[in-house]
């Protein structure tokens, strides 16, 4: 197990690379935030919302790329990288289809593109789940990228319900005759209020497709949570070590007498 001083002297990871990784988990925050609370807005079965939608899900690609794109520095890892940017990108342009052709005329394509969009957004929360592993200290940065992935994880979860119940119509009862550009804002709203464990029971599954579906998500968000803070706390602890190390070695380098005091005392002759 690499001792606290080492996890911050990580080659991988230069303090420089980590200022400018930290400095893209608030504005990944918000990305993520903004498109959840606009989603209403977007439903409008007009181009004008169809245009909306696309600008903030791309907004979201686009920043998911900068955050996850600056973790690792091995050779080795960057044709993943390379790999997961240009997929981002495609989904990305996926995203204008609606705007350019004026609506969702076939749901096979919202179906191709919901897929596309919620597995980018799966690597992306994977991603950022293996940057806040190897992030050797917390604050309210690293905090920010913790509820970023939470968030992410929701939208996330939305996302791919709407890709399932287009798959799958009847996999989840809304309670009333929803629209089809009222699908992923309704489905968002479940996927959230099934990972926080709140089950209103307004939106519900509909057959073994939906139970399935409502299984995973809730066994994923409690693993998210339980990873994540055992995590925190690990890099917690061991940044905490390393201030009492570093104050230890400038207590002594000031008073060279305290240096080995009570442990190299040789016993008294009998």
């Amino acid at each position: 197990m690499p001792s606290p001083v080492g996890l911050l002297q990580w080659p991988s990871l230069t303090r420089e690379r980590l200022g400018r990784l930290e400095r893209q988990f608030l504005p990944l925050l918000i990305t993520v935030l903004v498109p959840i609370m606009l989603l209403p807005q977007t439903a409008t079965g007009h181009r004008s919302g169809n245009a909306l939608l696309a600008v903030l899900i791309s907004v979201l690609i686009v920043q998911s790329i900068r955050t996850v794109g600056l973790a690792g520095a091995k050779v080795g890892f960057v044709w993943r990288r390379r790999a997961y940017s240009w997929f981002g990108w495609l989904v990305l342009a996926s995203m204008w289809i609606p705007v350019l052709r004026g609506s969702w005329q076939q749901s096979s394509i919202k179906a191709a593109v919901m897929t596309g969009l919620s597995l980018f957004f799966l690597l992306t929360s994977v991603g950022l789940v293996r940057i806040l592993a190897r992030v050797p200290r917390v604050n309210a940065q690293v905090m920010a990228g913790a509820a970023a992935g939470y968030l992410l994880l929701g939208f996330t979860g939305g996302v791919l319900a709407t890709a399932t119940e287009v798959y799958k119509p009847g996999s989840f009862l809304m309670g009333h005759l929803v629209h089809q550009q009222l699908l992923l804002d309704r489905l968002t709203y479940y996927s959230f209020v099934t990972i926080a464990g709140l089950g209103y029971g307004d939106v519900v599954p509909g057959n073994a497709v939906g139970e399935r579906f409502a299984i995973l998500l809730s066994v994923s968000s409690t693993l998210y949570v339980a990873l994540l803070v055992g995590l925190l706390l690990g890099r917690f602890i061991a940044s905490q070590e390393v201030l009492i190390l570093e104050e230890d070695k400038i207590l002594k380098a000031v008073n060279p007498a305290t240096k080995g005091d009570g442990d190299d005392r040789t016993p008294e002759p009998q």
